[in-house]
């Protein structure tokens, strides 16, 4: 990805920043006087160079942690900073580079126009925008629908002009609601693709997504959240998986008589493919090597569930 400079009149502080969540609560009041508490205790830092991911089952209150961390919202108690300041002072000062989960833009204007009034708004220079505007829209692919009216785009197109507006500043953090929302599997690929791009030590990134496979292969960590509460926070690498009893499908070419020599309990599912469980990776490891030893060729080796994916049915009260 060619990186441009950052656009704008650049305020931004230089000294490194983490944002930070400190005992955070929310509680929304009807006019009737009702109240409803949409986030408790919630205590959380997203350090510099960091994507975190955010999980958790409807309603459970991501998006008014998300409204909290864009100033739109202020808690009822506790604090939301950024970098050492309250969070809409950063964000009005710095910027902060945003896709909303749903994504309304003018249906009468055009791709192009869209973009272009967009980075105005976000304080790039007129001078740069032609520059900002053509980087994202080469990026997210969208040149041959830059000339369409809005309401003529689909769902996944609608999406990546969503994504290219987040993206007209270089920004030192994002926050991507449902980000791969209406993308085809080609573009939600190019989306870790473009992910994986714009990681740098100094850029904070939140992707908030109900699409823990996406979590998995993109975040460092993710807070699963339910109930207003953060319940876990995870590390999305294996080396940080806690032992216990994990299912694994290996698949193979050759050497089926073999398997149970090495994996007493597997389960023969058919077409050379055998459910296994196993509780860690050096107990799977050690066995799969046995396997091989013996001369059995193996094609492939899945989890069940990702670790993300398991420790999200624990914590949510849905582990089966």
């Amino acid at each position: 990805m060619d990186r441009l400079p950052a656009a704008g009149d650049d305020n931004r502080a230089t000294t490194a920043f983490v944002i930070e969540f400190k005992n955070v609560g929310k509680t929304y009041k009807s006019l009737l006087g009702n109240s409803v508490k949409a986030v408790e205790e919630f205590s959380l830092v997203v350090g510099e160079g960091e994507i975190l991911g955010i999980a958790g089952p409807n309603g459970a209150g991501k998006t008014t942690l998300i409204a909290m961390m864009l100033g739109y919202l202020r808690p009822t108690t506790g604090t939301v900073e950024i970098g050492g300041l309250p969070a809409r002072h950063y964000v009005e000062r710095s910027g902060i580079g945003y896709l909303s989960e749903l994504i309304a833009i003018n249906p009468k204007w055009r791709a192009q126009t869209a973009l272009v009034r967009y980075a105005t708004l976000a304080g790039i220079s007129d001078a740069e925008i032609p520059r900002r505007v053509d980087y994202v829209v080469d990026l997210l692919g969208l040149t041959e629908h830059r000339d369409k009216k809005v309401k003529a785009l689909s769902k996944g197109n609608l999406q990546r002009l969503g994504l290219a507006q987040a993206l007209l500043r270089d920004e030192q953090i994002l926050v991507l609601d449902e980000p791969t929302h209406g993308l085809d599997p080609v573009w939600t690929q190019r989306f870790r693709d473009i992910v994986d791009e714009l990681r740098r030590p100094q850029r904070t990134m939140v992707i908030a997504s109900h699409n823990l496979d996406e979590l998995q292969r993109l975040a460092d960590r993710v807070a699963i959240i339910d109930r207003g509460r953060l319940q876990r926070l995870v590390s999305t690498g294996y080396e940080h998986a806690a032992p216990a009893a994990t299912r694994f499908r290996v698949t193979l070419a050759s050497g089926y008589d073999l398997i149970r020599a090495a994996f007493p309990q597997a389960e023969d599912v058919g077409r050379g493919e055998y459910d296994v469980t196993v509780h860690s990776i050096q107990e799977l490891n050690a066995a799969l090597a046995d396997l091989i030893a013996k001369g059995a060729l193996v094609a492939s080796v899945v989890p069940e569930r990702s670790v993300l994916e398991q420790q999200f049915r624990e914590a949510v009260g849905e582990s089966q």
